[in-house]
């Protein structure tokens, strides 16, 4: 079973509009599941830690989680996230399966 990394915006000015990625992540993580992915889905591993750790710390660890996936799926939206656009600068020197939505 490949391993695919969901990746996407995940801040937003509201705290509603983070939540709408959250969703909107997490309907697709479920869609790659039930293809047949392992999923790590990074806006449900963090969704209420905003604040409690530098966002470095998040992206560092992101970053090596991602390295150690076959593959990773970009969000709509994804060129608005800075965390996105160095997720996929990753996946393309690690060779990756890059998929878009």
């Amino acid at each position: 079973m490949q391993i695919i990394y969901v990746a996407g915006p995940f801040r937003g000015e509201t705290q509603w509009e983070i939540e709408k990625n959250v969703r909107h992540a997490e309907e697709k993580a479920l869609e790659l599941w039930k293809a047949g992915f392992a999923v790590i889905c990074p806006h449900k591993m963090t969704e209420h830690f905003q604040g409690e750790c530098p966002d470095g710390a998040f992206i560092e660890g992101l970053l090596e989680i991602l390295s150690k996936c076959d593959a990773i799926y970009l969000l709509k939206g994804w060129m608005k996230s800075e965390g996105s656009r160095q997720e996929l600068k990753l996946a393309k020197e690690k060779g990756l399966t890059i998929i878009y939505e």
